[in-house]
């Protein structure tokens, strides 16, 4: 599976607990993105049911909002862009579709546009209404 057609304005970063404010130039990986290698990242269709597999437990989520047109340029996430070492997103299949992955970058306040609370009622698909 490739890219979606047409391509997300957004993606976002799931998060279980509120991010550092003033947003640093760097913010910490989780376990899961250290091990993988890469940062996961959702489209606004994909954010509702990774919150319900993933967080289901949890009552408040915060969600990074990343403008989808500056990680594929290879923004950093002090908001840099390093030609011999880009950062770069890649489309990649997983069992439940096709998600962008951040690989060779950081996020932080170079690139996260704004980090959103959200309060779950019900599902997490019943409380969220993203932007695409």
């Amino acid at each position: 599976m490739s890219a979606p057609s047409p391509l997300p304005n957004y993606l976002y970063k799931i998060l279980p607990s509120a991010p550092p404010s003033p947003l640093p130039a760097r913010l910490p990986l989780s376990d899961l993105d250290r091990t993988d290698g890469y940062i996961h990242l959702s489209t606004s269709e994909q954010v509702a049911s990774t919150a319900d597999k993933f967080f289901d437990s949890f009552s408040e989520l915060w969600l990074l909002k990343i403008k989808y047109e500056v990680l594929a340029a290879g923004t950093d996430g002090d908001g840099t862009v390093d030609a011999a070492h880009k950062a770069e997103v890649k489309w990649e299949e997983v069992g439940r579709g096709c998600f962008a992955h951040f690989y060779h970058g950081d996020l932080g306040r170079g690139n996260i546009e704004e980090a959103v609370k959200v309060e779950k009622t019900g599902s997490w698909t019943e409380s969220l209404r993203l932007e695409w």
